[in-house]
C-alpha cells in the first residue's frame, strides 16, 4: 500500500521544491556546457523496479570521448575522463538532479535502490538474494546514505535489501535527511568506488 502513497509523495516533493532546484538546475547546465565541449545532460540505460529499463537523465560530469557505460570503478584511471565542473558535481551528488524528471515520469523514487546500469549484473544478482529488486529504484537510498562509494556491491545490496523490507515514510523520510548531510558533506564519495 505504501508503494501507491510513496508515488504521490515523490509528485507531490518535487512539485513543492522546484522554486528550489529549478534555478539550480539552470545554472549548473550553463557551467556544465560552458566548461567542456560536449551537451549538458548524459543519458544512460539503467535497472527500474522488477528489472524493466529505463534511461536515467544526469548531467555530463565526463569528456565525450569518457567509455559510455562502464561504471567508473571499473576504470583504469577515471580521474582522467572527468570534467574538473564534473569532479565537483560528483562529489556533492549534483550531477543527479536532473532525475526529478525521472521522478515525474514514474521511472524513479525520491527513496529506494540506486537503479544499476544495465551491465551491473553482479549488483542485480546481489540485490536477488536480498529481496530488493521489486522496490521502486531511487534518487537516493539507504546505501548511500550508509557508506556510499565505500561499500562492497554485496553491502550495498544488503542495505538495499534492509530497505526493501522496512520501506515507510518513517525510513524514507530519515533517508531524505540523512542524504542532505550526505551530499552536503561529501561524506562516502570516492571517486572509482564501487
Amino acid at each position: 500500500m505504501y508503494i501507491y502513497v510513496k508515488r504521490g509523495l515523490d509528485i507531490l516533493c518535487v512539485v513543492v521544491a522546484a522554486p528550489l532546484w529549478l534555478p539550480l538546475m539552470l545554472v549548473l547546465a550553463l557551467l556544465v556546457g560552458v566548461s567542456s565541449r560536449g551537451g549538458v545532460f548524459f543519458r544512460q540505460k539503467r535497472y527500474g523496479r522488477g528489472r524493466r529499463f529505463f534511461e536515467i537523465y544526469k548531467f555530463r560530469s565526463m569528456y565525450v570521448d569518457a567509455p559510455r557505460d562502464v561504471p567508473t570503478h571499473l576504470l583504469d584511471n577515471p580521474d582522467a575522463f572527468i570534467t574538473p565542473v564534473g569532479r565537483f558535481l560528483r562529489k556533492f551528488s549534483l550531477d543527479e538532479l536532473p532525475q526529478v524528471i525521472n521522478i515525474l515520469k514514474g521511472e524513479l523514487s525520491l527513496v529506494g535502490p540506486r537503479p544499476a546500469l544495465w551491465n551491473q549484473d553482479d549488483l542485480m544478482a546481489a540485490r536477488d538474494r536480498f529481496a530488493a529488486n521489486d522496490v521502486p529504484v531511487g534518487l537516493t537510498g539507504l546505501a548511500q546514505v550508509m557508506g556510499r562509494d565505500e561499500l562492497s556491491v554485496e553491502k550495498k545490496a544488503q542495505y538495499d535489501g534492509e530497505y526493501a523490507r522496512r520501506m515507510g515514510l518513517g525510513l524514507d523520510i530519515w533517508i531524505l535527511l540523512s542524504t542532505v548531510v550526505v551530499a552536503v558533506t561529501g561524506r562516502g564519495f570516492k571517486e572509482g568506488g564501487s
